[in-house]
């Protein structure tokens, strides 16, 4: 039967409901939820990469004492192996950072190590060690520098903040044995009276050896160290 001219089974679509979303529309929809699906993911995974790399140089911004991650000049690596000229014996860099400071001293025959709270920056600096043919003698390891105990290097380097020194200094000053040497860049120690300086500006660089500082410290009275008595945030 016609109406108007016009088929019956024209006017019903063939025999298909006129009243259902088109099938290329539901695909289109099916597309759209799948690609939604995979930015939420992409960003969220993103999110988390930036987190997971940014937390560990975020953190000390936490602590009461921070140690930032700033890395040393070409001029403070060349001042610090000047000042260690002559010497022998283990070397500890206290914040190694990137390395660059070890492996400059491992390159000059000492046997040298770095604390590093950075994860990143560790497995970065033992990376370096063996491009530049010195893992064997340059080792790095996740610590903070608070647990970790200096009597056997008799050479140490740190790269360190006012707020710190002053601790540190006691530390040091209790652990270290005769004829060490401790070399303090961009900040002086507070109490120590410094056997070199080399440098000038952000290089300078401070040599204070143990027979000085020791010695100076009995004769001003200065209060012994003691671990319970450093309130350092480690968490």
């Amino acid at each position: 039967m016609e109406r108007g001219g016009a088929p019956l089974e024209a006017l019903q679509g063939g025999g298909r409901s006129l009243c259902g979303p088109p099938m290329s529309l539901e695909a289109d929809c099916l597309k759209t939820r799948r690609w939604g699906l995979f930015l939420t993911g992409a960003v969220g995974g993103t999110l988390a990469a930036l987190y997971a790399v940014a937390t560990p140089f975020l953190m000390p911004a936490l602590r009461r004492v921070c140690l930032p991650f700033v890395p040393a000049t070409p001029r403070q690596v060349e001042n610090v192996m000047k000042v260690l000229r002559g010497r022998n014996g283990p070397l500890v860099d206290i914040g190694s950072g990137d390395g660059r400071v070890v492996i400059a001293a491992a390159k000059e025959g000492f046997p040298a190590v770095g604390y590093e709270l950075n994860p990143w920056l560790v497995w970065y600096s033992r990376y370096r060690a063996w491009r530049e043919g010195v893992r064997d003698s340059a080792r790095f390891y996740i610590s903070d520098l608070w647990k970790v105990t200096f009597s056997q290097y008799t050479n140490v380097v740190i790269f360190g903040v006012p707020q710190m020194m002053p601790q540190l200094e006691k530390k040091l000053e209790l652990e270290l044995k005769e004829g060490a040497r401790v070399i303090a860049c961009r900040f002086p120690f507070p109490h120590w009276i410094p056997d070199h300086v080399t440098g000038e500006g952000i290089d300078t660089v401070w040599a204070y050896d143990v027979s000085t500082f020791r010695g100076g410290a009995r004769e001003a009275g200065m209060p012994k160290y003691s671990p319970s008595a450093v309130h350092v945030h480690t968490q």
